[in-house]
């Protein structure tokens, strides 16, 4: 990521919602630094986050683009217990790590950590996560605060971590490396020597004169 790229970055609410088009706020940043996506693709920053990427960039402010959705309050997703199967499908699809639970056992939504990416919502199987207005009358920056950016941020990094962790656990182990061709060829020169032997062991002995 490079000095804009950085700036920009810090400049976004770290929702890691996706909602952008992007698969989070970091590829998002390098996209407008690069001159690949528009300043206005972020709902959960709203007006005054179009307003500060405007300011890094030099670009003229724009509205929010309807395509990638509307500026409002900042939701939390709500697990309804009764009816949860404890599938673990939300577990990796939340960014930050705000729901807890085991297989086959009853979720549940840590509150201070949820971003309300909505990113549990289509991964469930049997619909019971829900949103709830958090911030009601509070939208944007307005409904979200630097501290909780960065907290979410921190968060999103550790998701990484264990996500990439669990997928070398999760890897076969490697096969045993075949010999080197010294080796080989160490060995081929053996075997042809005790052929030779062999052979000449059993030619039958020159006749006296």
């Amino acid at each position: 990521m490079n000095g804009l790229a950085a700036r920009i970055h810090d400049a976004l609410p770290q929702t890691q919602c996706t909602r952008c088009g992007y698969p989070d706020c970091a590829g998002y940043a390098q996209a407008v630094a690069d001159g690949q996506a528009g300043i206005n693709q972020c709902p959960p920053g709203g007006a005054e986050g179009i307003a500060r990427l405007a300011q890094l960039t030099g670009r003229e402010p724009l509205p929010l683009d309807p395509q990638f959705g509307t500026e409002g309050p900042r939701a939390m997703a709500v697990i309804d217990e009764a009816w949860c199967i404890g599938c673990t499908l939300c577990l990796d699809a939340c960014p930050t790590d705000a729901i807890v639970g085991i297989n086959k056992r009853m979720h549940t939504v840590i509150e201070a950590h949820c971003t309300g990416c909505e990113l549990c919502i289509p991964v469930c199987p049997v619909d019971c996560i829900s949103l709830e207005v958090e911030t009601p009358g509070r939208t944007g920056w307005a409904a979200w605060s630097q501290a909780q950016a960065e907290a979410a941020l921190r968060r999103y990094q550790l998701h990484g971590e264990h996500r990439r962790l669990a997928k070398r656990i999760e890897e076969p182990a490697p096969a045993i490396a075949e010999p080197q061709a010294a080796d080989t060829r160490k060995r081929s020169i053996i075997e042809a020597a005790l052929a030779r032997a062999r052979a000449a062991s059993q030619r039958p002995p020159a006749a006296k004169p």
